[in-house]
């Protein structure tokens, strides 16, 4: 069985000050990654945020959760992940998608799968130093700053089946957006792994994040609410099994009133339309003890890291479910 890690998803939605605080609280608690939502509309700047959390750390790794190449050009995305990773000594993990609230708030619509592909193709040429062709004008462009190449590893964001397939065939790792039931969490892999047969590899040569939604407390109903937003936002991707079809009038529902400008907010109307199986599917939300049986079974099942992503109310300190999270996972 995987020694399985811990993570922290964090979305910009408060100062960066405060971000830096939730960074150096995670390291000091033993978290080895923290993934920064990308998104230029709805949350801060990801990339400041991230070089000013980076400032006193020693171990923990950096990434996004996640970024995208269209409102990122190429160019921009390979410059600032090679700066960063020159800051750190390599503590970077670059997660990108197909794209989702970045462009949705501005009309764009998503990437294509090759599309993404041959954008994470040119970003490994450019972070080898190599010269590549930007599509739109035919020039060639490059990073001339580079003495070396740069070791920077992409993770893609999946949920749809064909996306966990071609992020085994292509990824270093994948951040697995499926939920927490098992049988969810099951297929992805599956899908992953017939994608890494694909390029020769196996699960073994991917690591493999499993992203979930969190809120952990002592009242079972509050720490459910707290997470329905997020919960909403799973529940209406492709996903690599199938739900209940009792379920699928609530998740239409969800789909045609989903607010990307309350992308992940606990207050969003639309989270009002999640029902409590929704919440059991795709999230870790409960009491201590709850958790802890959820984590023992996703535990038992591959992932490489559970990367929670702390839900609480306005003004509310996302730092006790963040330390909660590293008391549950010490006792496993």
């Amino acid at each position: 069985m995987r020694m399985m890690s811990k993570g922290v998803g964090l979305f910009p939605t408060e100062p960066v000050g405060r971000m830096c605080h939730y960074v150096q609280l995670s390291e000091s608690l033993g978290y080895d990654n923290v993934w920064f939502g990308d998104s230029q509309n709805i949350w801060r700047e990801s990339s400041t945020v991230m070089g000013a959390a980076a400032v006193g750390t020693k171990r923990i790794v950096f990434g996004t959760g996640v970024t995208n190449a269209v409102t990122r050009h190429q160019s921009l995305l390979a410059s600032s992940w090679a700066t960063l990773a020159e800051f750190t000594g390599g503590r970077v993990a670059l997660g990108i998608g197909t794209g989702d609230s970045s462009l949705r708030t501005m009309g764009l619509k998503p990437l294509k799968l090759a599309e993404l592909e041959e954008s994470i193709r040119q970003l490994r040429m450019l972070f080898k130093g190599e010269k590549v062709v930007e599509p739109t004008s035919g020039a060639e462009y490059h990073l001339n700053y580079l003495t070396e190449p740069m070791k920077v590893p992409i993770y893609i964001a999946a949920s749809a089946p064909k996306i966990l397939q071609m992020s085994g065939r292509i990824a270093d790792g994948v951040i697995v957006l499926v939920g927490t039931a098992p049988r969810f969490i099951e297929a992805a892999l599956a899908t992953i792994e017939k994608g890494a047969k694909e390029s020769g590899r196996s699960l073994d040569d991917l690591h493999i994040v499993l992203w979930t939604p969190t809120a952990i407390g002592p009242d079972r109903t509050e720490a459910r609410d707290l997470v329905r937003a997020h919960v909403s936002r799973v529940a209406i991707r492709p996903l690599p099994a199938t739900v209940d079809p009792a379920l699928e009038a609530a998740i239409e529902r969800i789909r045609q009133s989903y607010d990307y400008y309350h992308h992940m907010d606990t207050e969003a109307s639309h989270a009002d339309l999640v029902p409590d199986e929704l919440v059991d599917l795709f999230a870790l939300a409960g009491t201590p003890d709850e958790c802890a049986r959820r984590l023992k079974e996703i535990e038992s099942l591959g992932v490489d890291q559970v990367s929670i992503v702390p839900f609480v109310r306005p003004g509310q300190s996302k730092e006790p479910t963040i330390r909660q999270f590293a008391e549950i996972m010490a006792g496993l």
